[in-house]
C-alpha cells in the first residue's frame, strides 16, 4: 500500500511508519513534529507563531495538497483537527484528503468531541479521566481550563468531529479509553484496535541475565540506587496529573533517601529525553489514565517499572492474562502507590520481577512489527470493503 501519515503526537505516527515500511509498504508522514519534540517527518506541517504563522502554513498546505498529498492507497489522520487551522479550513483539507485518495482512516489517539463528551458524561464507562475525578467532581485540568473542555463540546469543533467520523473509511484506535469513545459515535464493523507502537531494540532495552528471571532467585546487586525518573510537558501537567506524581516520587524519595534518587526533566527533544529515559528503574507517566502511553511503554520496553494506568478493564480489553506489571496510579489514592512503591524498592526481588514482566508485556502487546501488523491489516480491510 502507499500510505500517508498525516499529523502526529508524540512520534507515534513516526515510529508507526518505520513499521509499516518494514512490512514492505511506500510511507509518507506529514506532520508539525509533535512541536517541541521534534519527531521525524517527510513534510512538515509546523506552523509560525500568529496569523502570519498561520496563513503561511494554509498556502503551504494548499501547495502541496495537489503535488504530494494525493494518489495514496490511505491517509491516516491523528484528529479531526488536521492542522493548526480554524476548523472550516480542516474541512476543507479532510475533503480534498477524502476526494483525492483511496481512503481516511482515524487513528484516534488524543482528544476529541466524542471523547470529552464520554468523560464528561455522568454515565460513561471510565471512573475518572482528565476531566472527572473519582468522586464525580471536576479534575484540576477541567478546573483550570474550562474554555478547552467547552470548545470541543460547542460549534463548529463539533460539527468537525461529526463531519469526520461521519465520512471517514475507518477508527483504528490507540487505546483503550479512545476505542470506548469512538464506539458511542460509530459501529464496531467499523472500529478496530491498534495500539501504540514501541521500537523495543531501540529503546537499548535492559536484558535481566537468567538467574534473576526466576522468582526468588538472587536479586541485582543494591549497591546502585534506584532513579525515580518524572518526564513532564510544561503545559500539561494539570492535564497528565504530573503535579501529584512529582509528589509521589518526592514522598517515596523521602521516605528511602538511601535507596532512591529522583530525576525530574521537562519538555526536551524526543531523542534526548528518550536518552536520559535509559539510566531510569521507576518511571512516572500518568495519572488520570486507564492504560499506559508512550512515555511509560518506552520504559517498559527497557524493563523499568512504569507508574501509569493499569486499570482491569485494560488488561481485559487488550487481552492480557499474566501479570500485570504496571503499577495503577489513582487519582486521590496516591498514598497507596507511595505504600507500594516502598514495598517494591523494600523487595527487590519483586520489584526485579515486575521489571522482567514490563518488558514482556510490551512484546506481547506493543512492539513495532505487532502493532504495524494490526494497523496494516486495519488498512487491508477497509479497502477490501
Amino acid at each position: 500500500m502507499r500510505i500517508l501519515l498525516f499529523g502526529d503526537a508524540s512520534g507515534f505516527h513516526a515510529t508507526l511508519a518505520k513499521g509499516l515500511k518494514a512490512l514492505g509498504h511506500e510511507v509518507v508522514v506529514a506532520s508539525h513534529g509533535s512541536y517541541w519534540m521534534d519527531t521525524p517527518r517527510d513534510i512538515d506541517l509546523r506552523r509560525g507563531n500568529g496569523k502570519i504563522g498561520g496563513a503561511i502554513l494554509w498556502a503551504r498546505i494548499s501547495t502541496i495538497l495537489s503535488r504530494h498529498l494525493k494518489g495514496y492507497d490511505i491517509v491516516a489522520i491523528t484528529n479531526p483537527v488536521l492542522v493548526e487551522q480554524r476548523p472550516n479550513r480542516c474541512k476543507v483539507l479532510f475533503d480534498r484528503l477524502k476526494r483525492d485518495n483511496g481512503a481516511v482512516v482515524l487513528t484516534a489517539l488524543g482528544t476529541d468531541t466524542p471523547y470529552v463528551e464520554m468523560c464528561v458524561d455522568p454515565s460513561h464507562p471510565l471512573r475518572y479521566n482528565e476531566w472527572r475525578l473519582p468522586d464525580g467532581s471536576p479534575s484540576p485540568y477541567a478546573v483550570e481550563h474550562p474554555e478547552i473542555l467547552q470548545a470541543w463540546l460547542r460549534d463548529p469543533l463539533r460539527d468537525l468531529c461529526r463531519h469526520v467520523y461521519d465520512h471517514v473509511d475507518g477508527v483504528v484506535t490507540a487505546l483503550y479509553e479512545y476505542h470506548l469513545s469512538a464506539s458511542r459515535w460509530l459501529p464496531a464493523s467499523k472500529l478496530a484496535y491498534g495500539g501504540i507502537p514501541v521500537e523495543i531494540n531501540k529503546q537499548g532495552a535492559w536484558a535481566p541475565s537468567p538467574a534473576h528471571t526466576k522468582k526468588g532467585s538472587s536479586s541485582p546487586s543494591p549497591a546502585r540506587k534506584i532513579t525515580l525518573f518524572l518526564g513532564r510537558h510544561r503545559s500539561r501537567i494539570a492535564e497528565k496529573g504530573t503535579d501529584r506524581l512529582e509528589w509521589v516520587v518526592r514522598e517515596v524519595n523521602r521516605l528511602r533517601p538511601d535507596k532512591t534518587q529522583v530525576q525530574v526533566v521537562e519538555n526536551v527533544p524526543f531523542e534526548q529525553y528518550s536518552r536520559m529515559l535509559a539510566d531510569a528503574d521507576i518511571v512516572f507517566d500518568q495519572l488520570y489514565s486507564y492504560t499506559p502511553a508512550t512515555n511509560a511503554l518506552m520504559a517498559m520496553a527497557r524493563g523499568q517499572l512504569a507508574v501509569s494506568g493499569g486499570e482491569p478493564e485494560y488488561y481485559q480489553f487488550i487481552g492480557h492474562e499474566g501479570v500485570k506489571p504496571i503499577v495503577n496510579i489513582i487519582p486521590g489514592r496516591e498514598q497507596d502507590t507511595v505504600n507500594q512503591l516502598v514495598k517494591l524498592i523494600d523487595s527487590p526481588n519483586d520489584l526485579y520481577d515486575l521489571r522482567v514482566a514490563s518488558r514482556e508485556f510490551v512484546e506481547a502487546h506493543n512492539s513495532l512489527d505487532v502493532v504495524a501488523r494490526r494497523f496494516a491489516t486495519s488498512y487491508e480491510n477497509i479497502l477490501n470493503e
